[in-house]
């Protein structure tokens, strides 16, 4: 029976890493974010306050497609970020601190509760979780200009809201992954518990 997993986490955590292992590992049909190809993301990075509404609605649109054709597939399917944390951790964090206007947030949240409306949620959500420290230590290995300049206070109020929003997460099962300390890429160790964890859910 095919199923929808989900790879939920910060930036740097390791969802890209994580999703080509499953997809190695189990032949599953991986779905990846539309990063590169968001027009406003470097001007985002750049000047948040200006281009956060336009940036947060090219993700939120894109995904919603993304999301939709999930039903299409035939094979399990395992995503890279979720339309959830687009609203929940990234948009949310713009609205409550001001770069992203009252009114913009509004406008993005209505539209956002709209599509969460019709869409399947995943049989298993895996979040990745991983201190600040170790994200911005990946972000300088993997070397993305529009990434080097993120403030770490911008990084510490998304983990904050992860935290928030894992726990009241119940759309689904939820499989929490210390990515910092447990490594299933380079320990036989870890990769053989990862692979008990997540086989339970399969």
């Amino acid at each position: 029976m095919k199923k929808f997993i989900a790879v939920a986490g910060n930036m740097g955590v390791g969802k890209t890493s994580l999703v080509e292992f499953l997809t190695s590992q189990y032949g599953f049909e991986p779905v990846y974010e539309p990063y590169t190809t968001n027009p406003y993301l470097d001007d985002f990075y750049a000047e948040m306050g200006r281009w956060a509404f336009h940036s947060q609605v090219y993700f939120l649109s894109h995904k919603f497609r993304l999301h939709l054709g999930l039903n299409d597939s035939s094979a399990t399917v395992v995503q890279d970020r979720t339309i959830y944390e687009d609203a929940e951790i990234f948009a949310t964090n713009l609205g409550r601190t001001g770069m992203m206007n009252a009114r913009d947030f509004q406008t993005y949240m209505e539209l956002y509760q709209s599509m969460r409306g019709v869409l399947q949620p995943p049989d298993l959500m895996i979040y990745l979780r991983c201190p600040v420290r170790s994200i911005r230590q990946r972000i300088k290995r993997r070397g993305r200009p529009s990434e080097l300049a993120i403030p770490v206070d911008y990084l510490r109020n998304l983990n904050t809201l992860y935290e928030e929003w894992v726990a009241r997460y119940d759309l689904s099962p939820v499989m929490i992954w210390e990515s910092a300390t447990a490594d299933y890429l380079t320990s036989l160790v870890d990769r053989i518990e990862f692979k008990r964890t997540i086989e339970k859910f399969l």
